[in-house]
């Protein structure tokens, strides 16, 4: 059991609760500083991991690689765009019932002792490894380049060993520090004590989509559909804790990989998705726009406000994969146009991104791992229609 990694992060979580009350704060900032330095080294490496995995799918693929890609932006902008729907929807039941929406105090003074002392260049990104990916694949195929094709091949091989022997041994401690975190900050404290009635409706509407996905992934199959989720569970609990679905790729890919007729589809879909598929941040982010919306105009927005903010909504998640940890300063425009946002609105949506990133995350990361076998099927249906 003590090899079982899900057994390793509960012993030394529970340890680390029982001695937090005793530990200096320089001790709480030593084990952030260690899930930060393995954190940044993950999103240094991801970006050529990014593009490689891709890059070899797309060869296996061969000349309908081009399909590939098309049907999965389209899958993508379709996804989001439901999630945004059935957020509105599940607002506009939960607006009658909910106390009016204050700004929330949270203390976020705490930070690691050490960073690298070099910064990640802005075009060291995954997004630019996922286009990377697809033009190295795309060339390797229609360039006819054997010898490109296994240097793609080794390049995966060398990437995937240094993600599943050495960052996923590291699990436990790569929780550990955003636990601490979490336990100084008491942002978890915050939000239960002040925002328990809007957190359980957005939790059961945000859990019910999810769950659906994971239903029609399953052929509406009820144990199917918890085989799936149990799959995927560890790749959200680490999510949660990190606050990062990037650097939890490696364990979303396998755990998605498990649930998948073909395991190795995952390492092209989940790559590629990770940024632009975010199933939480839609809904959590759609359903707080409605209640602000409501809670300072006195009524819910009409049908062409909603029409026209739902379009930009999900436009503006295909810019936002280049801007990790600042997507929402993207999106505040969008509310300010299409929702008439003022600074005290802007200044309640910002708060709670803060406050409930770790749910954002997390949901983002099972809801994509779900989505990964319905693109799966309609993938298969793709080629079919198109054979």
């Amino acid at each position: 059991m003590l090899k079982n990694r899900a057994v390793q992060v509960l012993l030394v979580v529970i340890l680390y609760l029982a001695l937090a009350s005793y530990l200096p704060e320089v001790a709480h900032r030593g084990l952030y500083t260690i899930s930060v330095f393995i954190k940044d080294l993950l999103v240094w490496l991801l970006p050529v991991t990014v593009g490689l995995f891709i890059a070899q799918t797309i060869c296996s693929f061969h000349h309908r690689a081009p399909l590939f890609i098309l049907a999965l932006v389209l899958f993508e902008a379709l996804s989001n765009f439901s999630s945004v729907w059935f957020a509105l929807a599940g607002g506009h039941v939960a607006a009658d019932f909910l106390p009016p929406i204050q700004i929330p105090a949270i203390n976020l003074d705490f930070s690691p002792l050490w960073r690298l002392p070099f910064q990640k260049p802005g075009w060291w990104s995954a997004d630019k490894g996922s286009l990377f990916g697809v033009a190295l694949g795309l060339i390797a195929i229609f360039g006819k380049q054997t010898a490109l094709k296994e240097m793609i091949a080794k390049g995966k091989g060398i990437a995937q060993w240094i993600l599943t022997k050495v960052f996923s041994r590291l699990i436990p401690l790569f929780i550990l520090g955003f636990v601490a975190r979490m336990h100084q900050t008491a942002i978890l404290k915050s939000i239960f004590a002040h925002y328990s009635v809007l957190l359980i409706w957005m939790l059961v509407i945000l859990a019910a989509y999810i769950f659906l996905l994971f239903l029609i992934g399953s052929n509406w199959s009820l144990r199917g559909a918890l085989q799936s989720l149990k799959n995927v569970t560890p790749a959200g609990a680490i999510a949660f804790t990190s606050g990062c679905s990037l650097s939890t790729m490696p364990w979303t890919i396998e755990g998605a990989g498990k649930n998948l007729t073909d395991p190795d589809f995952a390492k092209a879909v989940i790559p590629a998705t990770t940024n632009i598929q975010q199933i939480g941040d839609c809904i959590i982010n759609t359903f707080l726009c409605f209640l602000i919306y409501n809670h300072f105009y006195g009524h819910v927005p009409d049908l062409a406000t909603l029409a026209s903010f739902s379009v930009m909504f999900v436009l503006a998640r295909f810019a936002t994969a280049a801007v990790i940890g600042g997507a929402i300063f993207i999106m505040l425009p969008i509310y300010e146009t299409y929702l008439s946002f003022n600074p005290e609105m802007i200044a309640i949506i910002l708060a709670f991104n803060v406050i409930l990133d770790p749910i954002v995350t997390s949901s983002n990361v099972m809801a994509n791992g779900a989505l990964c076998r319905i693109f799966e099927k309609v993938w298969m249906r793709f080629q079919k229609a198109f054979s």
